[in-house]
């Protein structure tokens, strides 16, 4: 097939080298006699014949920077023979090149596109795979993560997915020795169960409730029954993963993906700076007459111009009653009026995702309730960040934001207890941020090299026991905080956040001001 030189991309995405070297960091983390099995991402359809935009898994990018669907990659811990070639520590295997498929969704690198631009030792087209020649019984540990479940079979491709998929289980003895229904509520006690003990019981109560074959796995009942820490920490050391092990290799993956190296910081940096700008640009543009759909526009419009492909997750644009839920995904109110408007946004730069939520009022002006709230989801903020220091729990700054969200709202009257505070403040301060927005980690000790969100909010939905002055107030701050080795940074700090620099900024003039279209008769 002859083969033109497509257009350049941008110079900045991950290098080859990257890559390479976060594969060879997971491969000296391997068990001995063992290999690691990373599925692509399943294509998924949006209605009928049309897809939605393909997102490849985060985890098969980061450890080879393959974007296309339908492949495979295999990490051996000693070097192993494939297709014939002995000597191989990695192998991926790859969709084919397809000239006629190629002329309508798009390039393809094939196999050998993918040796020599992304530096594999071995690769093959993915119709290979089921005839590799892999011996999986010299295995002593067959190590995955999330084994796709939500593929389709495309009579077209013998080699989609699903049958990559169906090939691994069957060459591998899979469907007798794994119990896919048992494995994520291990694989959570695993991760941690010895964190929280009260809610991660009560999660399992209730994922045995729907399920009671859950009952039946011995890590399962031996955790529900173990009445202290170290019983339960005793249970999920005495029941390790077998040898289909879907536990380990997330974890590894996790102690690597939680510490961004400098090429990864420079991408988030810029997917942070991108959103932080659409904060700011949309704070000037922002007038009562607006809707909701209106104001997501401008964001996601500031971030394509900036050359970022993607939002990290569905824009969040609340204007209050909405803003008091906290995915809000619908933002179809038509007026935003003088209620205030949750923004939680974040660009996806080079798969990196930023996560940025300000809170501001379209008229430009606070309400003295709207400030009161404000103020306080602030302070809180701050006691979240003073908390972000390298060696603390990774709890840490959840809990400084909690104990001044529920002092200040007890002092405002809006809770006759402190304990009550979660009917207005109900979700954690802190996730990882990376190539997922909710990114891999192990939520030990804080590190330098983590990036993570400070995000407090209070939410006062209309008919809650307090004070009607406060109904329909939503309001949260997020900024994404870059671990260092004596405390923090701030990699957001270009987004107003305080009511001072808020009202300020909304009255400047926007770049945008002038972009009017006609009116549709």
């Amino acid at each position: 097939m002859v083969d033109y030189p497509a257009p350049a991309r941008p110079a900045d995405f991950l290098s080859p080298a990257f890559h390479k070297q976060r594969r060879e960091l997971l491969r000296a983390k391997l068990p001995p006699h063992s290999v690691a099995v990373v599925f692509a991402a399943p294509v998924r359809n949006r209605a009928n014949d049309v897809d939605f935009v393909y997102h490849q898994n985060p985890d098969f990018y980061y450890l080879t920077g393959y974007e296309e669907p339908d492949a495979v990659l295999l990490l051996f811990a000693e070097p192993r023979t494939v297709g014939g070639q002995p000597g191989m520590t990695e192998t991926l295997f790859t969709q084919p090149r397809n000239p006629a498929r190629e002329q309508w969704t798009g390039r393809r690198l094939g196999a050998v596109g993918a040796k020599t631009q992304l530096a594999l030792q071995y690769t093959a087209d993915d119709t290979d795979f089921a005839t590799s020649g892999i011996k999986w019984a010299d295995f002593d540990k067959i190590l995955f993560d999330n084994l796709p479940t939500d593929t389709r079979d495309d009579s077209r491709n013998p080699a989609d997915l699903h049958n990559l998929v169906a090939a691994f289980r069957q060459q591998t003895n899979l469907l007798s020795g794994y119990d896919p229904t048992h494995s994520e509520v291990e694989s959570i006690i695993r991760r941690y169960g010895s964190r929280d003990a009260k809610r991660m019981t009560e999660y399992i109560n209730g994922q045995v409730k729907e399920n009671p074959s859950l009952a039946k796995s011995p890590l399962i009942a031996a955790y529900l029954a173990a009445p202290t820490d170290a019983a339960r920490q005793a249970a999920i050391t005495t029941n390790p993963p077998g040898r289909f092990d879907d536990a380990t290799l997330g974890e590894k993956l996790g102690d690597l993906r939680a510490i961004k190296t400098p090429d990864e910081l420079a991408l988030l940096r810029r997917a942070v700076r991108i959103s932080a700008q659409g904060q700011r640009e949309v704070m000037k543009l922002m007038r009562p007459d607006m809707g909701e759909m209106e104001v997501q526009g401008l964001h996601e419009y500031v971030y394509r111009r900036y050359g970022a492909e993607f939002q990290g997750y569905p824009s969040i644009v609340g204007g209050g009653a909405n803003g008091c839920i906290l995915h809000y995904e619908t933002n179809d109110r038509q007026r935003l009026d003088n209620d205030l408007v949750l923004m939680d946004c974040g660009a996806e730069y080079h798969g990196y995702s930023a996560d940025v939520t300000r809170t501001a009022p379209p008229s430009g002006t606070f309400s003295p309730a709207q400030r009161q709230i404000y103020e306080l989801v602030l302070a809180a903020q701050e006691a979240g960040f003073a908390a972000c220091r390298p060696g603390a729990p990774f709890d840490a700054p959840n809990k400084a934001t909690q104990q001044v969200v529920a002092a200040g709202l007890q002092k405002l009257g809006i809770i006759k207890k402190k304990d009550d505070f979660r009917k207005y403040y109900p979700h954690g301060a802190s996730h990882y941020l990376g190539l997922d927005v909710h990114d891999r980690g192990n939520y030990g000790p804080l590190q330098a090299g983590n990036v993570i969100t400070v995000e407090p909010g209070i939410y006062i939905p209309a008919g809650s026991p307090c004070d009607p002055k406060w109904w329909n107030i939503g309001v949260r701050i997020e900024d994404d905080a870059l671990i260092t080795a004596t405390g923090y940074e701030n990699l957001s700090a270009e987004a107003p956040r305080t009511v001072a620099d808020i009202e300020k900024i909304m009255a400047e003039p926007s770049a945008l001001e002038g972009f009017k279209l006609p009116e549709l008769k």
